[in-house]
């Protein structure tokens, strides 16, 4: 049941007192390990569990000795069964129109809620992350489906009268679906982004082949469970687990009628590589990292920006597309913003985020740890490195990858640190006179996803919004320099390498990119 009376957590109520929530996560860990974890699980076709490859274990960041459960990997047999289940499916599903498909997604909706503390419970423990941005992505998810289904519901199911030649004719523009769509999704965000692309794709009338990350496995199993419990018609959603190899039969399979992808630059441009070499086009719908600058100039509020700078740097370990890897600070208050953030870094608690007051969990696995003491070693031989740079390894903390927040300086500016996405707590603080080429120089990056400003000139202000190259803009945000867009209010448009379509995730046009145009000329006589 739904207890009206807790507040919601979002990513920006950062000043809500959230103790009852903290009381009921207190009250459910336990119930929820010993319900949840260690099982075996398997793939999921037509709504029903499907043996195959056999089982292996995942572990869980906090303690490499929790068990998550085993899970299989689908080789190329099993692809090919999840893809003709979902081609089996679609049709039916496209044919029930619009308000059908709403209905079933907003029960989806509605069970995600009910379910909300499992699944957050899920992410703490799968990938690392803290009590409260767990329950905040569990929230995200819901709201996701409810902004795309009142979306579509507002423009008649996407269905537009046209201007008429003639009198006796009608002509509608009307958009259908692709068929079958590959929906890969990343370990960061694996319930919201997962909600994100399944159910804009479902909601166009598109069938699902979802295959989440390996490293959110039992995430990805309890939203297909929730699918089943919401009557989302069996072959609608189909699961397979796996690693790279089956994300790249899903790449390749000539089955597949278009792709909704997150993750790296790199594979996501390998995707679409594949998928171009195919007989013809296909949607490609990606979202794919960002090197996401902030600029605090000399009118700032400096308690704001350093608090909005250390959440979007450091919260979830920096592991976000949108995390604020890298400070511009004016040459005037560089000194003073520097040594607040480094205070600031200092006190960051990092623990187990299954307790409540951890800001930081473990980093996600050895390859992250192996990245995160290599930028340490650039930034000392390179830079300044002012907090952070050194690993946690007392008592519990052994058993997993903590890490302290790392703030560096002095870095040169075509350092690879501050021109590559890093995914990691390090963020680099640069000075700068001139604010217009410190936007350009913020700029000059393969990515474009989101960037940061603080400032109380609005000429500062104006020249930020109109020069930025990214596509979500952020002015003044105590809750997040460069993070924390929420369904209907902030859109998450990726700009140059952070993105292909031009279009963006939580807004408005996403759901569109599911579907192709028709136009509809009848002649009445």
């Amino acid at each position: 049941m739904i207890d009206h009376t807790l507040p919601r957590v979002t990513y920006s109520n950062i000043h809500t007192d959230f103790s009852a929530v903290h009381d009921v996560l207190d009250r459910r860990l336990p119930d929820f390990e010993s319900r949840m974890l260690g099982l075996d699980h398997r793939h999921r076709f037509d709504g029903r569990a499907v043996a195959g490859e056999p089982l292996q274990e995942s572990y869980s960041p906090i303690d490499h000795w929790l068990l998550i459960g085993r899970f299989p990997s689908a080789g190329a047999e099993t692809v090919d069964q999840a893809v003709a289940c979902a081609r089996r499916a679609q049709p039916a599903w496209a044919a029930q129109g619009w308000a059908a498909r709403i209905a079933v997604l907003r029960r989806l909706a509605m069970v995600l809620s009910e379910r909300k503390y499992d699944f957050a419970m899920a992410t703490m423990i799968e990938i690392g992350k803290s009590r409260l941005e767990a329950l905040g992505e569990a929230e995200e998810a819901v709201d996701l489906i409810r902004y795309y289904c009142d979306q579509a519901e507002r423009s008649d199911g996407y269905r537009q009268p046209l201007a008429r030649a003639f009198d006796n004719e009608s002509t509608h523009d009307v958009l259908r679906p692709y068929g079958v769509f590959a929906v890969i999704a990343p370990f960061n965000f694996p319930l919201a982004l997962s909600v994100n692309m399944v159910c804009a794709a479902l909601l166009a009338g598109n069938s699902v082949v979802y295959k989440p990350s390996p490293r959110a496995a039992l995430t990805g199993a309890l939203l297909l469970s929730a699918c089943d419990g919401a009557g989302v018609p069996p072959g609608c959603v189909n699961g397979l687990f796996g690693g790279a190899q089956t994300g790249a039969m899903l790449a390749h399979h000539a089955g597949i009628d278009g792709y909704a992808f997150t993750g790296s630059l790199e594979v996501g441009m390998d995707l679409l590589q594949a998928v171009a070499a195919g007989r013809h086009a296909r949607p490609v719908i990606a979202e794919m990292g960002g090197k996401n600058p902030t600029y605090v100039t000399a009118s700032a509020d400096l308690d704001t920006a350093v608090q909005g700078v250390l959440r979007s740097a450091f919260g979830l370990q920096g592991q976000k597309c949108s995390a604020g890897s890298k400070v511009y600070a004016h040459a005037s208050v560089h000194d003073a913003f520097l040594e607040r953030l480094r205070a600031a870094a200092e006190a960051v608690s990092v623990g187990d985020p299954r307790e409540r007051g951890v800001f930081m969990g473990p980093l996600i696995d050895e390859a992250a740890w192996r990245r995160y003491r290599t930028a340490c070693e650039d930034v000392r031989a390179s830079g300044r490195l002012l907090a952070g740079g050194r690993r946690l390894s007392a008592g519990e903390l052994a058993y997993g990858h903590y890490v302290r927040p790392t703030v560096a300086a002095g870095l040169p500016a075509d350092h690879r640190l501050n021109r590559q996405e890093l995914f990691l707590p390090v963020v680099s603080v640069l000075p700068f006179t001139d604010l217009h080429a410190a936007i350009d120089d913020g700029n000059a990056v393969d990515y474009g996803l989101t960037a940061g400003c603080y400032a109380e000139d609005q000429d500062e202000i104006d020249l930020f919004l109109a020069r930025a190259h990214a596509g979500a803009l952020y002015v003044n945000r105590a809750s997040g320099a460069t993070t924390g867009a929420w369904p209907g209010i902030q859109t998450f448009c990726g700009w140059k390498g952070s993105g292909m379509t031009g279009k963006g995730g939580l807004g408005p046009y996403y759901v569109a990119q599911f579907a192709r145009e028709q136009c509809h000329t009848v002649w009445h006589r």
